[in-house]
């Protein structure tokens, strides 16, 4: 993991088509704006973890029912 120190209004670019702008710094809390093309989807850490148990606990019940056949 590569770790990097920023200050409000600096930036860091990913490749040549993302760049995250730190807006603010309040305590524990660090917002982050990312500019990059529409085709890219972004999602938040906790939510890609809830979407990915939800995946895989639907694959368990379907290979549940297609054992019941």
């Amino acid at each position: 993991m590569l770790v990097l120190s920023r200050k409000v209004g600096e930036t860091i670019w990913i490749g040549d088509d993302v760049e995250l702008v730190i807006t603010e710094v309040k305590g524990d809390y660090v917002k982050v704006g990312v500019r990059a093309p529409r085709t890219i989807d972004i999602i938040r850490g906790e939510l890609r973890n809830d979407i990915s148990d939800a995946n895989k606990e639907a694959v368990v019940k379907s290979i549940d029912l297609l054992k019941d056949k």
